[in-house]
């Protein structure tokens, strides 16, 4: 087994681990083979190991659906708060640090801070349009270990989505991150403009040197938050389609395939149909439903925390970074993970989905958490086609 590089104690023993892409839980009686530290504690609340940090307010595009309304002169902190942040999630426990903005390659220093991520001792990852990426940019990006360039479609596609004409800019970057040595992967934006172009699109990441796709929904927050939602997200008969294209992008065999936790209740018609115990094979696989206020924090660009980064800041969260005592915000979410209403509660996808996406179902319920009402079971109850 390779050497440990951290460990996080814990009730049942502790995380461990053991490179920038291996993080398993260990019972105590390993933790100690391991020679790790763990805890016997109970009681803890829940504590990211992934947290999300937004760098940067600041964007030279205007997507139509930016969750975080960036804009060119948005606000950008300084790096010396951004160091202290790193530091606050390194005494937390967290593992993993996502950097986004805005376009955090509007940051001059964004090496910076991931060398200072890596100083002490967390994963730095980063999302990026690719806008103004060059090769002597690359150069000084090293230090992450993945940059994931969004990408929204091919032929057309990311311009239907994003509303301009960002697919060669996409595409250059991608291919300067791999010739730089940088793992490289795709974020792609699931709506009903995109969801034809998939294949094509992961295809053609794959040429130029991706290795790894990861599907996420698209979720009213920010500029998407608006008149024009219902008319992106997914249609129905797409969201039955969605469990095949998965299937098919994994028999390429030329991408990792990831899906945002936020995709789990879309798959809840089709799933079922294809496996046995629907909740046990998505486990395995690594595929879980929302982690808010669990096992993923985040930051604003103002240093909030929140439960992720599409729910926003709370008022009551001076740290979302793992107290003992959890704030009342985080603590009802957890509380509505733990015990939703039907039909939720007795779906066989719930010990994965835990209720669906809580930023859609804020959207529908005036902010209040509720089962999400994308997902096919919740329209079925209701009666909607």
């Amino acid at each position: 087994m390779p050497p440990v590089a951290w460990s996080r104690p814990e009730p049942f023993g502790a995380w461990v681990r053991l490179d920038d892409a291996t993080l398993v839980a260990v019972d105590g009686r390993l933790a100690e083979r391991l020679g790790v530290p763990h805890s016997r504690a109970v009681g803890l609340a829940p504590r990211p190991l992934e947290l999300h940090v937004a760098v940067t307010a600041r964007c030279p595009a205007a997507c139509a659906g930016c969750y975080l309304d960036a804009r060119p002169d948005g606000h950008e902190p300084p790096f010396a708060q951004i160091a202290a942040r790193l530091a606050e999630a390194r005494e937390a426990g967290v593992s993993t640090v996502a950097f986004g903005g805005g376009e955090p390659l509007t940051r001059r220093d964004l090496g910076l801070v991931a060398e200072e991520a890596r100083r002490l001792g967390l994963v730095p990852v980063v999302t990026t349009s690719g806008i103004g990426l060059t090769a002597a940019r690359a150069a000084e990006l090293r230090a992450f270990a993945q940059i994931n360039v969004s990408h929204d479609g091919v032929d057309g596609g990311y311009e239907a989505v994003r509303g301009y004409a960002g697919e060669g800019g996409a595409e250059r970057g991608i291919a300067l991150l791999a010739a730089a040595g940088i793992p490289v992967g795709v974020n792609y934006v699931l709506t009903r403009d995109s969801f034809a172009r998939l294949e094509a699109t992961a295809a053609r990441a794959a040429e130029l040197g991706a290795g790894e796709i990861q599907l996420l929904r698209y979720k009213p927050a920010g500029r998407a938050d608006d008149a024009t939602y219902d008319e992106r997200r997914l249609a129905p008969d797409q969201q039955r389609a969605l469990w095949p294209a998965i299937e098919r992008l994994v028999a390429m065999k030329r991408l990792r395939v990831r899906i945002d936790c936020a995709m789990v209740p879309l798959l809840s018609e089709a799933l079922p149909a294809a496996v046995a115990d629907p909740a046990a094979a998505l486990g395995k696989l690594g595929v879980f439903g929302c982690e808010a206020a669990r096992h993923l924090g985040a930051l604003t660009v103002d240093g909030e925390a929140a439960p992720c980064s599409f729910l926003g800041p709370r008022a009551d969260a001076p740290i979302a970074l793992g107290p003992r005592a959890p704030t009342a915000a985080l603590d009802a979410l957890r509380a509505y993970h733990a015990a939703p209403p039907e039909p939720c509660r007795s779906c066989a996808l719930f010990a994965v989905c835990r209720g669906g996406c809580q930023v859609v179902s804020g959207r529908a319920h005036d902010g209040a958490f509720a089962p999400d009402p994308e997902c096919p079971r919740v329209r079925a109850l209701r009666g909607d086609a």
